[in-house]
């Protein structure tokens, strides 16, 4: 990649796409010291103008027009424009940061991961979890797990009903499972349900992977109340991370002694502070751009969730087909 770039350098970023999400990201960046966010862009030029004049900066009528003035960029638009956005971008030698899910397909997330190479751009993934500090001050003890469980359950929001909840919610767990069990997978079951939009809205899938380990994952948007939390079992303990409340439970096995022959069971409760992820996440991101190094979650990474989110799909529609 290029030289580093000097710690006092400002940094001038812009955001595509400031619906729900969006807007917080231009939030983030119009915060952090020694990075400008000169501008947004969004089709709706009405909600752009909004979130322009409450932050002060201009809401560009053109992409280009944005891109000229960005050294890099989050792309927080529908998942159909990811593709086309991100490419732009980095054909114009902007670092980009594109929410999850990175692309619709395989195909296009391979083509984004070589033109950043090619460009020497830096790719980031807006997966929020992998910067949680239930996930981040746990991830140090986990030794070969066996087994994990998630539950990711919510409300309907009535946002990105583009896409189905695996790419919506599920991705987000399917990405710390590969970071939990580096293993290739040997076969995934899986069934899911549209309730209220036409996609699927709650889903679950049991995934084997060669090593031996199996992660069971449940996902929801249309459950009354929220629920995100991830329990992970190996040979040494078991872990519930509280990825809403910033929370881990660490359960260990003792060895008896003389006086109590039986193993003993001891529980540790870790209560870490509220964290802004999404903070955590553009300031890694800076950090990349400033460090020209891979960013946390990289396209890569992106690329891995998205591929198995895909076979999920495949086998919900096998699933249903076998139903009717």
């Amino acid at each position: 990649m290029s030289q580093k770039i000097e710690p006092s350098e400002i940094i001038r970023a812009g955001v595509v796409g400031v619906g729900h999400l969006g807007a917080f990201h231009a939030e983030k960046y119009a915060a952090i010291n020694h990075v400008e966010l000169v501008g947004v862009y969004d089709p709706d030029s009405k909600r752009a103008g909004e979130i322009g004049r409450k932050l002060s900066v201009p809401a560009f009528k053109k992409l280009d027009e944005l891109l000229s003035q960005c050294r890099a960029v989050s792309i927080a638009a529908p998942t159909s424009a990811h593709f086309a956005l991100a490419q732009t971008a980095l054909e114009k030698k902007i670092d980009v940061l594109i929410e999850k899910p990175i692309t619709t397909t395989e195909d296009e997330a391979r083509k984004l991961i070589d033109l950043a190479r090619k460009n020497q751009c830096i790719l980031q993934v807006g997966l929020l979890e992998r910067f949680n500090p239930a996930f981040t001050n746990t991830r140090e003890h986990l030794h070969n797990p066996r087994f994990v469980e998630v539950h990711r359950l919510s409300p309907f929001s009535f946002r990105s009903i583009d896409i189905d909840v695996i790419l919506d919610l599920m991705i987000h767990d399917l990405d710390l499972m590969h970071e939990i069990i580096k293993s290739p997978i040997t076969r995934i079951d899986a069934v899911g349900v549209p309730v209220i939009s036409r996609q699927t809205d709650i889903a679950n899938v049991r995934i084997h992977f060669e090593n031996g380990a199996v992660a069971n994952l449940t996902a929801s948007r249309v459950s009354l109340n929220p629920e995100r939390r991830i329990r992970i079992f190996q040979p040494d303990g078991y872990f519930s991370l509280d990825f809403s409340n910033f929370k881990t439970t660490i359960c260990r096995r003792q060895e008896g002694s003389y006086l109590e022959p039986l193993p003993q069971i001891t529980a540790e409760d870790l209560s870490f502070p509220k964290s802004d992820n999404l903070k955590l996440e553009i300031e890694d991101f800076i950090d990349a751009i400033r460090q020209r190094r891979k960013p946390l979650v990289s396209g890569e990474d992106g690329l891995l969730a998205l591929s198995t989110a895909i076979r999920i799909k495949e086998s919900i529609k096998q699933q249903q087909h076998v139903w009717q």
